[in-house]
């Protein structure tokens, strides 16, 4: 496969990714708010909005496809760029595999929770135990961190060998920065997620989703449009 063609690729699976990624949000505001610090409650909740929990789930397991996608053709076209940067590629791969790591650790607690929901003799301790084991994940500071990090990586790769525009590697620190300033959200506790700062809030659920979200379309329609350019001056070639 040719780089013009794996241009093309990485921002067609960045964009899918952002779609799967955005998508979720509508579901998140259609469940009602999660309950937490009440194990029956809890259990009450997640079946009542059992399908909607899954369907959020199916639709990271898009991301975690067009994702792992988008950072293969990352790797490779920031080496193709300049071989002796291949570090900083595989760095980016890397933190990618991280990322998903941590997030289906979480998925799967998530999972665990509804499917005990669904014996219709939930425990609500468990119920909530594994409920309550995703609140540093989704939407908190681990995945904040390792997001934090994926981006200072792709920053670095832009701005060190021209792979994309140097204005994406910009929005690239800019979202960085604001992911870690949603990393010390943990210590304003409890979890509200009608609040503005604190392991469940809306203001770091904000942050540190819409602007990476903003950095993967812009890189990927620079990597489609790369893709074009270069097919233009092959084709303009003469034979």
């Amino acid at each position: 496969m040719s780089d013009s063609s794996i241009y093309r690729l990485t921002g067609v699976f960045g964009l899918a990714c952002v779609v799967f990624w955005l998508s979720q949000f509508p579901l998140y505001m259609m469940d009602g708010g999660n309950i937490v610090y009440d194990g029956v409650k809890t259990a009450q909740h997640l079946y009542a909005i059992r399908n909607i929990a899954l369907t959020r789930i199916l639709l990271d397991l898009g991301v975690y496809v067009t994702i792992m996608v988008f950072a293969a053709g990352f790797r490779h076209l920031t080496r193709q760029a300049r071989p002796e940067q291949e570090w900083i590629g595989t760095l980016v791969f890397g933190t990618v595999i991280v990322w998903l790591g941590v997030t289906l650790v979480a998925d799967g607690l998530q999972g665990g929770a509804v499917l005990d929901t669904l014996t219709g003799n939930p425990d609500p301790s468990a119920v909530r135990a594994l409920n309550d084991g995703t609140f540093l994940i989704y939407n908190g500071p681990t995945a904040f961190t390792m997001t934090a990090f994926f981006l200072v990586a792709a920053g670095y790769a832009t701005f060190s060998t021209g792979v994309l525009p140097k204005w994406t590697g910009w929005i690239a620190y800019t979202a960085a920065g604001l992911c870690l300033a949603c990393v010390p959200a943990m210590y304003m506790g409890p979890v509200d997620a009608n609040g503005f700062y604190n392991p469940g809030g809306w203001g770091p659920a904000i942050a540190a989703n819409f602007p990476p979200a903003i950095w993967f379309v812009s890189a990927s329609i620079s990597m489609i449009r790369k893709h074009n350019r270069i097919k233009t001056v092959i084709t303009s070639r003469p034979k």
